[in-house]
């Protein structure tokens, strides 16, 4: 199926605006046919395509995108993102090829910037849009990576213990701090987090809008107390024996009573390694070592129930069958366990800029670091 256009000869700019806006108007959502394309004679008028999206996106959030295509004339021609078989519209976004290596293009035309920030730190978002009719009609746009709405507020908690155990331990905490030189900012803070031997992650931020002092607040939490074991619930009451007065049932067992929850693991170690040369950027690090929640106590265990009264065993003599045994007292509920401790206070290491990051480092930080020092030379 094509777009319903004339030829180069009976195209005009007005008539193609009114299709769209009628388009519009019917508020068409559908996706089109596999087989819907462009007119032919449309695609001959196509100069260049333009793109508008903002100049700059956060790592992780979606670029909001829209696309015209400008025909030999100046005239420009929107490219949709929606459908109606009664009125296909000129152009649509399907007759676009998209790409970017760090970001992903969506049906509505639209884009997912890729939340790792280290795939934008040097080249930016980089999109490239093509005219699938004429691939020879292509355009990138390159956007500015913005890092003042990504989180810097980070928790880790250690595992929670078992029933009546104590809580594991808070994990340990390594964050490397630099401040180099990027396309985009003159003094970029990279900060690099790992926890234990999980691989590290890196939150960056413009260094001339960051506070001077807590930027990046990195909590490691004790796991919380296992709860505590259930009490056992009570036994039944022995049955009375049955006669011309039956015997009264036995009363039923106490129920025992919960345990103690686990108490709550200990706040684990944040350690901060930072440049001999600016060991200031160990202030931008709120480390935080709190102990876990206590374990809440195990529930007390239900009252056994009374024993059946003894059956009356000649009703002609007027025997009436014993009383039912009292239910047992429930237990009580066990006791919550203690809060872990804190663990110890942050650790500060300084060494030489070069070995901040180590020598295992992603190839996307060796690309920054790379570039950070031939700013520099």
């Amino acid at each position: 199926m094509t777009a319903r256009q004339g030829g180069h000869s009976g195209l005009s700019a007005r008539g193609l605006v009114t299709g769209l806006l009628c388009a519009a108007a019917l508020g068409c959502s559908h996706r089109p046919p596999p087989d819907f394309a462009p007119d032919p004679g449309l695609v001959a008028l196509i100069e260049a395509i333009r793109v508008f999206v903002p100049e700059a996106v956060c790592p992780g959030q979606t670029i909001r995108a829209s696309y015209s295509a400008v025909l030999d004339d100046g005239t420009e021609v929107p490219f949709v993102n929606r459908y109606d078989k009664d009125h296909p519209p000129a152009l649509h976004v399907v007759f676009l090829s998209r790409y970017s290596p760090n970001a992903l293009a969506l049906e509505n035309g639209n884009w997912d910037a890729a939340s790792d920030p280290l795939l934008s730190a040097v080249e930016g978002f980089r999109l490239r849009v093509a005219l699938r009719a004429k691939p020879s009609v292509v355009t990138e746009e390159t956007l500015t990576p913005d890092y003042s709405c990504t989180n810097h507020v980070y928790g880790f908690i250690g595992d929670r213990g078992r029933r009546g155990e104590a809580g594991g331990p808070g994990p340990d905490v390594t964050v490397r701090m630099a401040v180099v030189a990027s396309p985009f900012y003159e003094r970029l803070i990279v900060a690099g987090v790992q926890v234990e031997e999980a691989p590290p992650f890196y939150v960056f931020a413009d260094a001339n809008a960051v506070p001077p002092a807590d930027w990046l607040v990195i909590a490691s939490r004790g796991g919380p107390g296992g709860r505590g074991v259930n009490g056992r619930d009570g036994g039944k009451g022995a049955d009375g024996q049955p006669g011309c007065r039956g015997s009264p049932g036995g009363s039923g067992g106490a129920g025992g009573n919960g345990g103690v929850g686990g108490p709550g693991g200990r706040g684990g170690r944040v350690t901060v390694i930072v440049p001999e040369e600016e060991p200031f950027l160990a202030g931008l690090v709120e480390g935080r070592s709190v102990g876990g929640e206590g374990g809440r106590g195990g529930r007390g265990g239900d009252g056994g129930s009374g024993g059946k009264g003894g059956a009356a065993q000649d009703e002609g003599r007027r025997c009436s069958a014993g009383a039912d045994g009292a239910s047992g007292p429930e237990g009580q509920h066990g006791q919550n366990g203690r809060d872990g401790l804190p663990g110890p206070r942050p650790r500060v290491i300084t060494v030489p800029a070069a070995d901040v990051f180590g020598y295992m480092v992603p190839p996307a930080l060796a690309a920054l670091l790379d570039y950070h020092r031939e700013e520099n030379r």
